[in-house]
């Protein structure tokens, strides 16, 4: 046996000293007499999305694994789900605005670089991710919108096509109907129930989604973050937006610090959700710097959370109205999320994300802030 020394001494006083805060550090007390978890283990590399990633993480995990850049993996993962008609969150099918134009947002950040790329209220183009990429590797911006970015995106060879799908077309149709006496048959043909399933051919599924969707507006939304073997991390976030919004509305998803923040010392964080209460507190740039001070990925979401419950004065009737999730991870591969309610909008079970650790893509829970079910938001 090595003898007793000075060092060892010092190492585990500091291990005792640790396992007394651990409980004030994570931001949880533990149990009396629970053993002190050891520091949680990250996997490189890894690559997260929220759920509806799922299907394409492998995309980018090939990449990673083959030594690419983290920004062209994530990049090359959501492009998998903005090119998807069957995904109404994002790009091509979207759900659009109240004009039944599809507007299309994203953000990028490249942690090895510290740079940043952006676009905002985009029309016709589908990939508006690789758009994001772009701009920042191809001009001296960060943030582009509107005409000028669509234009920008025409001269760098991306196409120009009508991103509403027929059966986002529909659940728009069925909108207006809902919203207008206008955009309905008059008093003298069928009613409502009738002029609906009309739309829809009968399909009870699809109706029942239509009413669900019209109810109670998606935001839409993919983030996806990835850190590789060395360390370096990335992210992109890209979505459709709130469906039915003003034309020109802009929520948190190209908003850097807010819907996509990457530091490459600490890790990076996205959002989906009602963007507006995630720009009301930087909610990605909050997380960042939450985790620079030593809380782990789900603890610094919760906080984020924490800061939206806080400008409703923890009012749950009043932040019943909407859904918000966070996720993270930082550059040693640990990663987590949180939802401001357990639920998934109209689904019952937890909340989930989507993670790749190298292995197979699975999904995960999220933390929930407010252990209720939230049946509107």
């Amino acid at each position: 046996m090595e003898p007793w020394s000075r060092r060892k001494f010092f190492l585990t006083s500091l291990a005792s000293s640790f396992a007394a805060g651990a409980g004030r550090l994570f931001g949880r007390a533990l149990p009396e007499g629970a053993a002190v978890p050891a520091a949680a283990q990250g996997t490189r590399p890894i690559i997260i999305s929220s759920a509806n990633g799922l299907h394409a993480l492998d995309k980018g995990m090939d990449i990673l694994k083959k030594g690419g850049d983290t920004l062209d993996a994530v990049v090359a993962a959501v492009t998998v789900v903005e090119d998807d008609p069957n995904d109404d969150s994002v790009g091509f099918g979207g759900l659009p605005n109240e004009e039944g134009e599809v507007e299309l947002d994203a953000s990028v950040m490249h942690g090895p670089t510290h740079r940043a790329g952006s676009v905002a209220s985009v029309r016709r183009i589908k990939n508006v991710a690789r758009l994001a990429q772009t701009v920042m590797e191809k001009t001296n911006h960060v943030m582009m919108a509107g005409d000028g970015a669509r234009r920008f995106a025409m001269a760098e060879g991306f196409e120009d096509m009508n991103l509403l799908t027929e059966h986002s077309r529909k659940i728009w149709l069925a909108w207006k109907a809902s919203a207008s006496m206008n955009w309905r048959p008059g008093i003298d043909s069928p009613e409502w129930k009738e002029h609906l399933a009309a739309i829809f051919d009968h399909d009870e599924e699809k109706i029942a989604y239509a009413e669900r969707v019209i109810a109670h507006p998606p935001t839409g939304t993919i983030p996806c973050m990835a850190v590789n073997e060395k360390g370096d991390v990335s992210a992109t976030t890209t979505t459709s937006g709130l469906a039915w919004k003003l034309p020109g509305r802009v929520g948190d998803s190209p908003i850097i610090g807010a819907g996509c923040c990457v530091d490459n010392e600490v890790g990076a964080a996205g959002s989906t959700g009602k963007g507006e209460e995630n720009i009301k507190i930087s909610g990605g740039h909050t997380i960042i710097e939450m985790m620079r001070r030593g809380k782990s990925p789900e603890d610094a979401c919760l906080e984020a959370l924490s800061r939206i419950a806080r400008n409703y004065h923890n009012d749950k009737k009043k932040l019943a109205t909407f859904h918000i999730f966070f996720y993270a991870l930082n550059r040693d591969g640990v990663h987590g999320a949180a939802s401001l309610w357990r639920n998934h909008y109209e689904e019952k079970g937890h909340s989930v994300y989507a993670v790749h650790d190298g292995t197979q893509a699975r999904l995960a829970e999220c933390k929930p802030f407010f252990d209720e079910i939230n049946a509107h938001g």
